[in-house]
């Protein structure tokens, strides 16, 4: 499903321009892609926050009408905030046409609750979209990675889930999704019971090595009195 936004050329451009707009309430951004011209163009601010927040995300379809008139199909690719007051700066559109692929980014929502949780376990994320190629309207707003049959010690990889025949993956197969371990403070005791048990190991080899090139044995002292008081007598 697309959605609608209405566009206005921006004449101009500059950080003066830029201000201008925003202080207007609304976003300067460009359009550009398919061998067309860049135009420079303004939205609102309210409208464009309303539908970068469906399921959608960033690869909701939009279809902005410029000026009322012309009529461009589209998908924001960047969107600039303020770091601090969170307010639009800029977007970017780029152009797409409904009979030719896209390679987009697609959020991966993990589901289900991995047995090896409840047997302690935590959940450690790797990957959080799949990078995939399809038609404009075939792009889904996410995709699911059931962890319900994970123990403790094994992970989840991008071959393992279910990927529509829609979709061509981008992602290598062999990249893991998620992975559920053991608590950090028991991996932090494993690996300090290791190091304890290699360091013993390195001194008892240490010890023997020690044994072999030191002092005469208690049987070689006595041997060695007894063959001195035999002289003397």
């Amino acid at each position: 499903m697309e959605r609608k936004l209405q566009a206005e050329r921006r004449e101009g451009t500059g950080k003066g321009v830029a201000h201008r707009v925003r202080a207007a309430g609304k976003v300067p951004g460009v359009v550009y892609g398919r061998g067309g011209d860049a135009i420079p163009i303004s939205v609102d601010a309210r409208e464009l926050l309303h539908i970068l927040h469906t399921d959608a995300g960033m690869n909701v379809l939009v279809e902005l009408r410029v000026d009322g008139g012309d009529r461009v199909l589209a998908m924001p690719r960047e969107v600039q905030r303020d770091p601090v007051k969170g307010l639009f700066k800029h977007v970017d559109f780029l152009r797409i046409a409904r009979d030719e692929k896209i390679a987009v980014d697609v959020p991966v929502h993990v589901v289900g609750e991995s047995h090896g949780v409840k047997e302690g376990g935590v959940v450690e994320h790797h990957l959080w979209a799949l990078h995939v190629e399809c038609f404009p309207q075939d792009v889904p707003s996410a995709l699911e990675a059931d962890i319900t049959a994970l123990g403790l010690n094994e992970s989840l990889k991008v071959s393992d889930l279910s990927i529509p025949d829609a979709l061509t993956l981008l992602t290598s197969p062999d990249e893991i999704i998620v992975s559920v371990v053991p608590p950090q403070v028991l991996r932090v005791e494993e690996e300090e019971e290791e190091a304890a048990e290699g360091a013993e190991a390195v001194e008892g080899e240490e010890g023997a090595e020690e044994g072999g090139e030191g002092a005469p044995s208690e049987d070689a002292e006595s041997a060695e009195r007894g063959s001195g008081d035999g002289s003397e007598g």
